[in-house]
C-alpha cells in the first residue's frame, strides 16, 4: 500500500480570490462521508478552529481537486462534534455527540441534492443523548450503538452497550432486544458493516481499559457474537479510524493510556478473521486520533481518504491523505478472473444496458437484435412471435390484447392495402406470427428459433395458398389478460412487417369467427447462405403496444 499526502494548490486559488482553497482547516472529531460512487466528500462538524464545534459543511471534489462550501438551505443541526454520520443513499443521516457541555440525541438529515438540512419527526423508543457511539446502516436500518452520554439523576457518564436501530424509510425507533453476549459498554470503538452484519471492535469502556475484541452482531437474526481473530491483532486502542473495504477493515491510528497517538495501519480479514499489518510505501500522516475518513472506491479505484485529526499535543490537524489500497472488491476479483470471451459478452450486455427504454423493452420479449448487431429508434429488426387476441376490427386495423412476460399489453395493427370485403370478427377471434410451432413456449414466450415475419391476412379455406407461406393456424393462446386493460395515448401504428405486401385479399369462404395468421415475407436468401445450408432468418419490426 502507498500513502500520497493531497496537496491542494492554495496559493494560486488564494490569488484568484478563493475563500475556500483549504477547505474545512483544521479539526478533529468530524465525520467524512463520500456519495456519488467517491466523486465527493461532505466534512460536517467537529472540532477544531478556535478551539470549538462547528457545524459547517465542506464538499471535496475528488476529481477536480478543489473544496468548496455550499450555501445549505433549512435548520442545519448544532454545533457538535464526537457525532455519527452515515450515508443514506446520498444523503447524510446525523445522530448524537456533543455541543460541548452537554451529550445530544437529536436526528437531522442534510440532503445533499439540494443541500437543505431537516430534522425528521420520529417515533418508537429514541437512544439516550450520547456521543462517541457508532453507527451503521444494514439495508434501511440505522443502527447506533454505544457512546456515554450522562446519567439523568447527576452528572455522571453512562457508558452503554445498547442498540438502537431507526428505520430510515418511516422514522421509527426501536430498541433491539438482542441475544448472544454483546460487547462491553464503550465508546470511541470501531464500527462497520459486512455483507448483512455489523462489527464492533475496540474502544474504550467506563473503567478506561482499552480494548481490542471483535464483536459480529447479525443484522436479521439480532444475535451478537465475538471473532476470534488470529495473526497480528490489533493492539488495545481507541479513538482510531475503521474504514471499510468489502470484507477487509482497515483502522489507522488511535490511542491508550500512555497518551501517545498511534501512527500504525491494521488491516482484518472478517471472513478469514485474520489481522495483519500493514507496511506502506510513501509518507504517511503524523500520529493522530479522532481522524475522519472514507472509502472513495469505485471513482477512484481501491484509495481511501484520510482528513485532519488530533495529534499528542492536542492540536487538530488540517492535512489530508489518499492510501493506495491496491485491493479490490470480491466482485471485480471475480470480474478479473474470466476469460476474455465472457468479459466480451458482458461488455455487450452492460452497452446494451444503455440503449432506449423501448429498445429494452424489445430485447426484453423477443431476445437479442438480428444478425446486423444493431437496434434503430424507428424500426427494430426482432425476431420473435406472440399471441393476442382480436378485440376489435375497423376495416384494415385490428386491435389486439395479449399478456407478455406477465403484462397485460394492447395495441394495434394495420395493413396500407384494406381488404376488399368486410370481415366479421368477433371477441373470439384470435392472431398469431408465423413460423415454427416449436417457437412458441407453453407460456407464449418467443424462444428466439422463428423462421419468419411477415403481414396479417385473414385464413383461407383453400390450403393451397399455403405453399408459398409458412403460416400457422392460430389457437387458444396460454396467457389471458385479467379483466379489462387499461390504456393510455396511442402510439404510432404498426408499421414494420411490409404491410404493403399484404397477399391478396381472400375471396373465399369465411368461418362466422374465423382466425387470423399473421404471415411475413420471407427474408431473401443468398447464394453463401445456400451453400451453407444456412436459414436465413427473416425478421420484423415491433408491433406497437402499450399499457
Amino acid at each position: 500500500m502507498r500513502w500520497e499526502r493531497v496537496v491542494l494548490p492554495r496559493a494560486q486559488e488564494a490569488e484568484q480570490g478563493s475563500e475556500e482553497a483549504g477547505g474545512p482547516g483544521k479539526r478533529w472529531a468530524h465525520t467524512c462521508n463520500a456519495i456519488k460512487g467517491g466523486r465527493f466528500l461532505y466534512v460536517f462538524g467537529g472540532f477544531g478552529i478556535d478551539y470549538c464545534q462547528t457545524n459547517e459543511v465542506h464538499v471535496f471534489d475528488t476529481v477536480e481537486q478543489t473544496w468548496s462550501q455550499p450555501t445549505v438551505k433549512g435548520m442545519p443541526p448544532a454545533p457538535r462534534d464526537g457525532h455519527s454520520c452515515t450515508n443514506v443513499g446520498d444523503n447524510l443521516f446525523v445522530f448524537g455527540g456533543t455541543d460541548g457541555m452537554n451529550p445530544l440525541g437529536d436526528l437531522h438529515i442534510l440532503y445533499t441534492s439540494s443541500h437543505t438540512w431537516i430534522s425528521p419527526m420520529t417515533r418508537g423508543e429514541r437512544p439516550e443523548a450520547r456521543q462517541g457511539h457508532s453507527a451503521a446502516l444494514v439495508d434501511k436500518w440505522l443502527f447506533i450503538f454505544g457512546g456515554y452520554g450522562k446519567s439523568p439523576d447527576d452528572d455522571d457518564e453512562v457508558y452503554y452497550n445498547d442498540l438502537f436501530i431507526l428505520n430510515t424509510e418511516t422514522f421509527v425507533w426501536n430498541k433491539a432486544v438482542m441475544t448472544g453476549i454483546p460487547p462491553s459498554p464503550r465508546h470511541t470503538h470501531g464500527c462497520s458493516t459486512w455483507k448483512n452484519k455489523m462489527i464492533v471492535l475496540g474502544g474504550e469502556d467506563g473503567c478506561d481499559n482499552y480494548l481490542s475484541d471483535v464483536h459480529i452482531l447479525d443484522a436479521d437474526t439480532l444475535i451478537w457474537n465475538e471473532l476470534n481473530t488470529t495473526g497480528h491483532t490489533l493492539p488495545p486502542r481507541a479513538g482510531y479510524l475503521t474504514i471499510t473495504f468489502g470484507k477487509f477493515l482497515l483502522v489507522y491510528g488511535g490511542y491508550t493510556e500512555a497518551q501517545k497517538p498511534y501512527d500504525d495501519l491494521y488491516l482484518l480479514d472478517v471472513e478469514s478473521a485474520i489481522w495483519s499489518t500493514v507496511t506502506t510505501a510513501g509518507a504517511g500522516p503524523s500520529a493522530r486520533f479522532s481522524m475522519a475518513g472514507d472509502c472513495l472506491d469505485p471513482i477512484r479505484s481501491g484509495v481511501l481518504i484520510f482528513v485532519g485529526g488530533c495529534n499528542g499535543n492536542l492540536e487538530a490537524l488540517d492535512d489530508m491523505y489518499y492510501l493506495h489500497t491496491g485491493l479490490t472488491r470480491e466482485h471485480q476479483r471475480r470480474l478479473d478472473k474470466l476469460p476474455l470471451r465472457k468479459k466480451l459478452k458482458m461488455k455487450c450486455q452492460e452497452q446494451n444496458l444503455t440503449l432506449g427504454h423501448e429498445n429494452a423493452f424489445v430485447q426484453s420479449i423477443y431476445g437479442q437484435p438480428g444478425a446486423h448487431g444493431y437496434l434503430s429508434k424507428q424500426s427494430q429488426p426482432i425476431q420473435g412471435k406472440f399471441q393476442a387476441r382480436v378485440k376489435e376490427t375497423f376495416g384494415d386495423q385490428y386491435t389486439i390484447e395479449t399478456v407478455i412476460d406477465g403484462k397485460p399489453l394492447r395495441g394495434i395493427i394495420f395493413s396500407s392495402k384494406p381488404s376488399t370485403l368486410p370481415i366479421p370478427f368477433s371477441s373470439s377471434s384470435r392472431i398469431r406470427t408465423c413460423g415454427d410451432s416449436s417457437a412458441v413456449m407453453p407460456n407464449g414466450y418467443y424462444n428466439g428459433e422463428s423462421e419468419a415475419s411477415g403481414s396479417i391476412q385473414p385464413d383461407s379455406a383453400d390450403d393451397g395458398q399455403a405453399d408459398d407461406v409458412d403460416g400457422i393456424e392460430a389457437s387458444e393462446p396460454h396467457a389471458e389478460p385479467a379483466g379489462p386493460l387499461p390504456v393510455s395515448n396511442v402510439t404510432q401504428p404498426f408499421d414494420g412487417c411490409d404491410l404493403d405486401k399484404v397477399n391478396q385479399p381472400c375471396n373465399n369462404r369465411m368461418d362466422e369467427t374465423p382466425n387470423l395468421k399473421v404471415e411475413f415475407p420471407k427474408k431473401s436468401r443468398t447464394s453463401s447462405q445456400d451453400e451453407r445450408g444456412d436459414s436465413a432468418k427473416s425478421v420484423c419490426k415491433f408491433l406497437h403496444i402499450w399499457f
